[in-house]
């Protein structure tokens, strides 16, 4: 039997990763991409797709009832990746995170609630939970209390909530999924990793918070994309998943030196840069109930993930140039310039 997806902020990072493997593996379906098309939103990361018949496009701001109750007609699953998602932003802008992912949220979980939506998955974060401390065993899971310390984190908590009360009170049929920070093709360039390849093939610096010591759990994106369809597929409905990619920890530090060694570059081209507020110190996340309950696990090494990455960002300049041109302003703010200037 055939089912209608709504994938909201489909012309994002993850989102886009998540039509193109939806699309893939699921051909009797169809899939309605919503997105407002905002500075991390880009048609060109689904032009493969444009002219596939079972795949619609429609622009659209999810903190519109009327448009996103005209887009709800007819669907079957909703899968909310639409946010604003990057904490350095959040803490220059903090506003535009509470209206997107709490009050946008709240718009598409009611229409969604008045079509009759078979299930509404909202994709969320391991930074609801807080942080944990360096050189420890803990690990985030389902039972972690929250404690976001970002405005970003705090915001993305926000919506899981609400999700969880439209469940609780009005019945409707949800799942969440918790993930770590993906990595992958069409990550916009200035999200560390793909900051941090890409400038190593413009030669130029690559800024490291702090002491570099922060840590997290790396998830290569088409794993995670795995994960969203296990949980669609055979996921029970009311359930939280956490959805990481690694066994051990890395330090940022660590990750860019290993990015440094795999494109042969020099670690001259490090640059420590003064720390952001509230930068939290390690993220690692416990996957177990995902794979004892949906058989998923991830596939991809860390190693084998930045390869692909590494080489994806390589083909495809034409791609990742324009964005990152574009947004020299924001470098320039939240960096002192420094991510500008070419390491001779």
């Amino acid at each position: 039997m055939s089912n209608t997806l709504l994938v909201t902020g489909g012309a994002g990072f993850i989102g886009s990763n998540f039509i193109h493997y939806w699309l893939t593996t699921h051909p009797e379906d169809q899939v309605i991409n919503f997105d407002a098309l905002t500075y991390a939103g880009n048609e060109k990361t689904l032009a493969d797709v444009a002219h596939n018949p079972r795949y619609h496009f429609v622009k659209g701001d999810i903190r519109h009832p009327q448009a996103v109750q005209a887009v709800m007609s007819g669907i079957d699953f909703v899968v909310h990746f639409a946010a604003e998602t990057h904490v350095d932003r959040s803490i220059l802008e903090p506003a535009v995170f509470l209206e997107t992912n709490i009050l946008g949220t709240q718009v598409l979980l009611e229409a969604a609630l008045k079509a009759q939506v078979k299930r509404f998955h909202h994709i969320s974060t391991d930074e609801v939970f807080g942080t944990l401390a360096l050189n420890t065993s803990d690990k985030f899971d389902e039972n972690t209390a929250y404690d976001p310390h970002s405005p970003y984190s705090a915001s993305k908590a926000g919506s899981d909530h609400l999700v969880r009360a439209y469940g609780d009170t009005y019945g409707l049929p949800f799942t969440i999924s918790n993930c770590s920070n993906n990595y992958g093709e069409f990550h916009f360039p200035e999200k560390m990793i793909p900051l941090a390849i890409t400038n190593l093939m413009e030669n130029k610096a690559v800024p490291v918070y702090g002491d570099g010591f922060n840590v997290r759990d790396w998830l290569y994106v088409q794993d995670h994309c795995a994960a969203i369809a296990a949980i669609l597929s055979h996921g029970q409905t009311g359930e939280t998943y956490l959805v990481g990619g690694m066994v051990g920890d890395i330090s940022n530090l660590d990750l860019v030196k290993l990015l440094i060694k795999q494109m042969g570059k020099s670690e001259t081209l490090i640059e420590m840069v003064k720390d952001r507020p509230g930068h939290d110190r390690r993220y690692a996340v416990n996957w177990t109930h995902i794979n004892q309950a949906l058989g998923w696990s991830p596939k991809v090494t860390l190693e084998e993930g930045l390869q692909k990455t590494i080489d994806w960002y390589d083909n495809n300049r034409s791609w990742w140039e324009p964005l990152k041109q574009n947004t020299q302003s924001f470098f320039k703010q939240n960096y002192d310039s420094k991510t500008d200037q070419e390491v001779t």
